[in-house]
């Protein structure tokens, strides 16, 4: 893994350009701890921080073609290259590294820009044609690694992180309301947003062309669904299992240790059975796993169990878990506000293996993949009753019951119906969007000072997911679902956390079930083969029954539960109540600060669970001591 950065002009960079890139580069560091490089001409500056996985001597950043007209910095793994390499020298092209960087210049030379579809991997990159003064970035088929970039009248400035775009002169620094009002109703800012305006991210599987002034924008790649297979159940079962094995081998190739993230899940140990495998007789893997001071969400026991099941070199490791000195951290590497409290205990877990690991394997990926989220079984259930009554029945009928219906939180978790009755009364794309977001539009405004709530007026965040429902090919809703979570959840939420929380310590992540051929050949399958009742990964499970130990075939789903709710009445208590209250806050010119004082004083005396709205306002908070002081309001 690495940073990459860079400036390109329309007509020559001027001398300011040119000094700042080294600044560009460095606030990276984090990113690429081992080397940096750099490459100026009269148009383009480009520079790199290199974390050193592959061919550690040689390997160095940017890279060029033989006769240096061609050049590349690159974020991210190529885990075909070998091959790739191999067929570049027969055609006559000459290497002078062994890494798969320099792929890409040479892949280019034969393809042009189609050299993408040949690459499988994750990666961020950018590549300058200098005859042609032309730039190409791209981003990797599912959005593993991120690239920002900033466009005005004369120039382009991309970067990994947005704090590089920012260190180059003259990029705004301006709070886009409606990336705002995004924020708030899904805890990230979805692409091609970001928080602040005039500065983009690439999205998943998209590339930019910029040449002589002139932007070009276009997906490269997407997920398509093809007919349904009709093979029996055991062999598509073995399929997925050899699928998943290729793409755990292809992440096994390093130069420095490496190892799996085991939590005890069905995902993680899967993964690590794959890899286990791949190992054999070449030596023994290693998994770690790290305990926290809450016990609830303590699975060393279970990873214990798992990991002497798989003969692996097992490492534990406990930390605390503490927000107020973590947060602060993690408002400066996200570089936007962030709402998933699970990344304080997930950067806790990076934090603590990078003296063990250089790169870890892990599940991610998974629950959007083989449908193991509780609420696809929901989506599924919903959608048959949709399709019983036509939706001049449904829209009054179920709409009535959710109104009347109490919105009560300290209702049991199957009582609380409200949602279901509204996504009964609205369409499938309203539906499995009220199940993923936090806040609807009503609810984002009453966030929000009167001024700014004007300004979001008519904009509805949820929008995004129903545009990604209605351009999926896919025929059944679970399809559907699956797309939008992995082209809008998976790919603006869960990827940020794991590519910045574990970037900060200079550790690589890299998950077989983020493979597309893993994604493509579940776009194949129909929804019986991914939900069985109420049997979640059943296909994956009886893939490798005899490794899983019972207990895990039916395992409730646990992730980094994180006590938000506890930590807003006891220890953080004092300190949002504070952070509510300074004149230096958002409050008053961009959040209602009444409203968030009624909040939590409901939320603290028990009388609504306000966790979300709260960890979202505190995150925003963070953000702002860490990187908008001095940025304005568009």
């Amino acid at each position: 893994m690495c940073g990459i950065t860079g400036l390109v002009a329309s007509d020559t960079l001027a001398p300011t350009e040119r000094a700042a890139l080294s600044a560009m580069r460095d606030v990276l560091t984090h990113r690429g701890p081992d080397d940096s490089g750099r490459y100026v001409d009269a148009h383009a500056a480009l520079g790199h921080r290199r974390l050193s996985v592959l061919d550690l001597s040689t390997g160095r950043q940017p890279i060029s073609n033989e006769n240096g007209t061609i050049w590349v910095v690159f974020n991210g793994e190529i885990y075909n290259h070998r091959r790739l390499r191999d067929e570049l020298i027969a055609r006559g092209h000459r290497f002078a590294t062994r890494g798969d960087t320099e792929v890409i210049v040479h892949l280019y030379e034969e393809r042009g820009d189609d050299f993408l579809d040949a690459l499988h991997g994750m990666f961020a990159l950018a590549l300058w044609d200098a005859p042609r003064q032309r730039l190409l970035l791209a981003r990797d088929r599912l959005g593993v690694k991120p690239l920002y970039y900033h466009v005005d009248a004369r120039r382009i400035v991309f970067g990994s992180e947005l704090k590089s775009v920012l260190e180059a002169p003259g990029v705004p620094h301006e709070i886009d309301p409606v990336a705002l009002a995004d924020y708030l109703a899904f805890g990230f800012v979805p692409s091609p947003r970001t928080i602040l305006r005039r500065i983009c991210k690439l999205r998943p599987g998209q590339c930019l062309n910029y040449e002589r002034g002139r932007l070009r924008l276009r997906t490269w790649w997407d997920l398509h669904h093809r007919p349904w297979r009709t093979d029996s159940a055991e062999s598509l079962s073995e399929e997925l299992w050899g699928t998943l094995e290729a793409a755990t081998r292809d992440r096994l190739v390093a130069d420095v240790p490496i190892g799996v993230f085991l939590s005890g899940g069905v995902d993680s140990t899967c993964v690590a059975a794959a890899a286990a495998d791949a190992f054999g007789a070449a030596g023994m893997l290693t998994t770690c796993t790290v305990g926290f001071d809450n016990s609830a969400t303590d699975e060393r026991a279970a990873a214990r169990r798992l990991a002497s099941r798989l003969q692996n070199r097992h490492l534990e490791h406990a930390v605390a878990v503490r927000p107020s000195e973590l947060l602060p951290r993690l408002a400066w590497h996200f570089d936007e506000p962030f709402a998933d409290p699970s990344a304080l205990p997930f950067f806790a877990l990076c934090e603590a293996v990078r003296g063990d690991l250089t790169v870890a394997l892990s599940g991610d990926g998974g629950d959007e993949a083989l449908a193991g989220y509780r609420r696809y079984r929901f989506d599924v259930w919903e959608q048959r009753i949709r399709k019983l009554a036509p939706g001049w029945v449904r829209r009054p009928l179920f709409g009535t019951m959710a109104r009347l219906y109490p919105d009560r939180a300290d209702l049991p978790q199957p009582l609380r119906a409200r949602t279901t009755l509204n996504n009964l009364s609205a369409g499938g794309d309203s539906a499995h969007a009220r199940s993923v977001a936090r806040l609807d539009a009503a609810g984002v405004r009453s966030l929000l000072a009167p001024d700014i709530a004007t300004l979001t007026r008519g904009h509805d965040p949820w929008e995004h997911m129903r545009g990604l429902y209605r351009a999926c090919d896919a025929d059944d809703h679970l399809a559907r679902c699956q797309y939008v979570d992995l082209r809008f959840e998976l790919a603006d939420g869960i990827l940020t956390k794991v590519d910045r929380a574990s970037m900060a310590h200079g550790l690589e992540v890299r998950s077989p079930f983020m493979d597309h051929r893993v994604a493509d050949f579940v776009a194949g399958l129909p929804w019986q083969w991914k939900l069985n009742g109420w049997r979640k990964k059943f296909m994956l499970i009886d893939a490798y029954r005899d490794l899983l130990p019972p207990i895990l075939h039916n395992r409730p789903k646990r992730g980094f539960e994180v006590p938000v709710g506890p930590w807003m009445r006891g220890p953080l208590n004092g300190m949002v109540r504070e952070l509510i209250a300074a004149d230096r806050c958002f409050f008053g010119t961009i959040l209602d600060r009444d409203g968030a004082l009624v909040m939590l004083d409901e939320h603290t005396r028990g009388r609504a669970d306000n966790n979300y709205c709260l960890w979202a306002l505190v995150s925003l908070l963070a953000w702002q001591q860490e990187h908008a002081r001095e940025v304005a309001v568009a």
